[in-house]
């Protein structure tokens, strides 16, 4: 069996220069680096966020690698667990994020918003409210279903 040193996400973008823009704004990422083709277009751009890496590019249909289409759902999110939930969605909705939810207590114990950024993805971000043990946290979860 292999061994995994490391997860990124890899996200592809219509907009790459602005999706690093919007991210530096939105999430404090810092650019570590971008492969430009002659063309303009980015084929590969690394960011910092705090300890995780976010890897970017543009589309390449010609191989497959297109970006969300508009507003739907694609399946997945990127989770940033973060100081203060309320001041990052602000920042991000500041810097032209959709707030789906707004920073609220959840039951597992976590303040957490869901927000889509201007290139389609969603971002779920949240901070520790309490230390919640995995019992309790689906006894929560079951009364949530029972009410």
């Amino acid at each position: 069996m292999p061994v995994v040193h490391e997860v990124f996400a890899y996200l592809r973008v219509r907009d790459t220069p602005a999706a690093i823009e919007f991210y530096c704004r939105a999430f404090g990422a810092t650019e570590r680096f971008r492969l430009v083709e002659p063309s303009g277009r980015v084929g590969h751009a690394e960011l910092q966020l705090g300890p995780a890496v976010l890897m970017l590019s543009d589309a390449f249909p010609e191989f497959g690698l297109n970006p969300p289409a508009g507003d739907a759902d694609i399946g997945a999110s990127v989770h940033l667990h973060v100081d203060d939930c309320d001041a990052v969605t602000a920042a991000a909705a500041a810097a032209g994020a959709q707030v789906l939810m707004a920073p609220a207590d959840q039951f597992y114990g976590e303040r957490s918003a869901r927000l889509r950024d201007p290139f389609g993805h969603t971002w779920l971000i949240g901070h520790s409210i309490e230390q919640v043990s995995p019992q309790e946290m689906q006894r929560r979860y079951t009364a949530l279903f029972e009410a």
